[in-house]
């Protein structure tokens, strides 16, 4: 499909067009991060940074075992959970990272997770990206729209971003959706990138997007 010159109206028109026929062919998709209440799904999440869901998963069934408060992660040995999560990569920061996230809550939140996304960046490791997730898929709020290195390069496959960092790319998606479909599109577009529209050589073949991509062609020319 190539777009000669598409007015924003007809962009965003083909952005929900994208997200149903990803619905379609994806009834059930769900965030692959393993959780039962927003303080696990903060940790994984903050764990994912630079390491896949499954290697995350693996690490937190035993972790989320061992702590399972706030209060847990604030007196955590810090060595001793370094050493706990040493798998997921980055560990000297992301165990420092965990305590910290455990004593603000402790200190500023009364151990429960916040529910803004204002209050969630304010938490050591935390930015969007990260609230985000916990919002959508904990709490079902929708403050935004998730943009990890999937979302972002299938937005500028697909046309519907062309910025270079990731929170202009939430910018431009959030313009073109309606807030209803923030939490469902960062979810399909994650796995989409993650499994069809991979980096290097995207699996045009099984794209049920195809006829609504204005790179095909492009990629498998080169």
């Amino acid at each position: 499909m190539k777009i000669a010159s598409e007015s924003k109206e007809e962009k965003a028109q083909r952005a929900r067009a994208i997200l149903r026929k990803l619905q379609r062919a994806r009834p059930n998709a769900r965030l692959e991060l393993e959780f039962t209440n927003p303080l696990q799904l903060l940790i994984a999440t903050v764990l994912a940074a630079q390491a896949t869901d499954k290697r995350v998963n693996e690490v937190t069934r035993t972790l989320f075992k061992h702590y399972r408060t706030a209060q847990d992660y604030a007196n955590a040995d810090l060595k001793k959970l370094e050493q706990e999560i040493i798998s997921t990569g980055f560990y000297h920061q992301k165990a420092k990272a965990l305590v910290g996230i455990g004593t603000t809550l402790v200190r500023d939140f009364g151990g429960e997770v916040p529910r803004t996304m204002a209050e969630l960046i304010t938490l050591p490791g935390v930015a969007r990206k990260t609230a985000n997730v916990v919002l959508g898929s904990a709490m079902g709020m929708a403050a935004g729209i998730v943009v990890d290195r999937h979302v972002q390069r299938v937005s500028y496959r697909t046309d519907l971003s062309r910025e270079e960092t990731a929170e202009k790319v939430e910018a431009d998606l959030m313009e073109l959706l309606p807030k209803k479909d923030w939490i469902a599109f960062g979810t399909h577009y994650t796995l989409h990138g993650r499994y069809i529209c991979i980096a290097r050589r995207p699996w045009c073949s099984k794209c049920v997007v195809l006829d609504l991509c204005p790179q095909f062609g492009v990629e498998q020319a080169q």
